[in-house]
């Protein structure tokens, strides 16, 4: 990985990276069950020299609105030199469940101001652009086309943030897809939202080819 020595490597977004982490700074716990505890451990036992700090900020059921909402705290200040984010699912989740989700156009709008605050503090920021993703399983089955519509307008406007600040995009939507030539979608992801232990160690070994691509 061409991370600097002693890199802080922060991850965002929802309850996918949240992975049910503890808010203490227990280093069994506090990075949750998911991707992003993958990605630390594997990045940290190949490459012990460079002594990575992690941190996971994710929070269950986030929308875009929410993550900027905690930006300053959650992000801001605790100066990441990697930033990584994975959002958007829950923008179309509080639209079917309550009517208050987050329009495609709203998300692009603050995903933009997520990205430019963070370079005004930390002009030689990495950012890692995560697509959101779905399978068809259960909820997101049952109301398919209009996710696979909704869904398809974040993972163009995260991909087109990336390529215009010139960040990293970590494509997830293929991955899964392809993985279900496989096994099931519900190996990978059990409720169409949230992924299995499989599913976390897709996104995580992308990322990671990803990143130490760019």
């Amino acid at each position: 990985m061409n991370f600097e020595n002693n890199s802080k490597v922060l991850f965002q977004g929802d309850s996918i990276t949240d992975g049910n982490r503890t808010r203490d700074n227990d280093p069994n716990h506090f990075l949750g069950h998911g991707y992003a505890y993958i990605i630390a451990a594997k990045l940290g036992a190949d490459e012990p020299e460079k002594n990575y700090k992690f941190f996971n900020r994710g929070v269950s059921g986030n929308r875009i609105v929410d993550l900027y909402a905690r930006w300053q705290e959650d992000a801001l200040n605790l100066k990441p030199d990697i930033l990584s984010i994975l959002v958007g699912v829950n923008d179309i989740v509080w639209e079917l469940n309550v009517k208050a989700g987050i329009s495609a156009e709203k998300y692009e709008k603050i995903y933009k101001l997520l990205i430019e605050e963070a370079r005004e503090v930390n002009p030689k920021i990495v950012i890692v652009i995560c697509e959101p993703f779905i399978l068809p399983v259960k909820g997101v089955k049952d109301n398919w086309n209009y996710w696979c519509e909704e869904i398809k307008k974040r993972q163009i406007a995260a991909k087109k943030i990336a390529k215009e600040y010139n960040y990293i995009f970590v494509s997830l939507q293929d991955e899964f897809n392809n993985a279900c030539k496989r096994s099931e979608p519900e190996y990978w992801i059990w409720d169409g939202v949230h992924p299995t232990a499989a599913g976390h160690e897709l996104i995580a070994r992308k990322w990671i080819e990803t990143v130490d691509m760019a």
